[in-house]
């Protein structure tokens, strides 16, 4: 009986470690995201190959860059959320800027029309609310 009861134990504690490596391999690295967003908004915009290319590359290193940052204020042990929210959207913009020199009138157009336009307003919300506290 005491075999039984150490046997369950042990695939019950294989299958929870099984389940959690599972788990952490179905999601995609930061690499496998930015390359997953310039897919889609070649799809979206119709971006020719070049300004794909570029578009991958400003993800990754924004994306690299902002996950550095997180990283810094994580060591300093900073819990405040609008200090993470501002990374982001100091990286965000970033982005935005790059994609600007980037994508034609029509796909910029597009661009902002699909959601990145909301976002950009609420960016600047964000920020005259942070300068306003100052």
């Amino acid at each position: 009986m005491k075999l039984n009861i150490r046997v369950l134990t042990a695939f019950v504690m294989m299958f929870i470690g099984f389940a959690a490596y599972a788990q952490q391999q179905e999601q995609p690295d930061i690499f496998e995201q930015a390359e997953m967003e310039a897919d889609r908004l070649q799809r979206l915009l119709y971006l020719e190959d070049w300004q794909t290319f570029y578009v991958d590359s400003i993800l990754k290193h924004d994306y690299s860059a902002m996950l550095a940052e997180y990283e810094q204020y994580q060591k300093a042990k900073v819990s405040n959320p609008s200090i993470y929210q501002s990374v982001q959207d100091k990286w965000k913009d970033k982005m935005d800027e790059a994609f600007r020199k980037v994508f034609n009138d029509e796909q910029w157009a597009k661009y902002l029309k699909n959601g990145a336009g909301k976002a950009q307003k609420g960016r600047e919300k964000r920020k005259a609310k942070a300068e306003g506290k100052k």
